[in-house]
């Protein structure tokens, strides 16, 4: 889909327990006027439900884009990152950990599980939302998304 002025929307899933970083999310793609549609997911189980579309998310979208927090309450990130991979249905959607770690273990299991990349969550607002727009930046005009 796109806008009126041309350029693509799409649905960007964000999944995080943290009400700071949902908000200065939210804030990021106002703050860069980005049109993109987010839908937020508080753990997850409530992401794996979304993305199979069961429960109260029947009529979800499927997201064109995964923004993945790691520490998770009920299944983790790293749980909800190898259930969407070893999903034939699911495991074309990019999905970029977001999270506040910077563990070697982390990342490089992250890798493991097939996250496309893996950002650690800057502390200053500023800072985050352009970590925001970049990611929106490079999934909407840099790459080619599957759909």
């Amino acid at each position: 889909m796109t806008d009126p002025t041309g350029m693509k929307i799409i649905d960007v899933l964000l999944v995080e327990d943290d009400d700071g970083d949902v908000l200065m999310t939210r804030e990021a793609f106002e703050h860069y006027k980005i049109r993109n549609t987010l839908h937020v997911v508080r753990d997850g189980e409530q992401a794996v439900r979304f993305l199979r579309r069961d429960d109260e998310y029947a009529d979800a979208p499927r997201p064109d884009l995964i923004l993945l927090d790691l520490n998770l309450p009920r299944f983790d990130g790293r749980q909800v990152l190898a259930e969407i991979k070893a999903d034939s249905t699911l495991r074309s959607i990019p999905v970029v950990v977001l999270t506040t770690s910077e563990a070697e273990e982390d990342i490089l299991r992250s890798y493991e599980l097939h996250a496309n990349a893996y950002v650690t969550k800057p502390v200053d607002f500023d800072r985050f939302i352009e970590v925001i727009q970049k990611i929106d930046e490079f999934f909407v005009t840099v790459v080619k998304l599957p759909r």
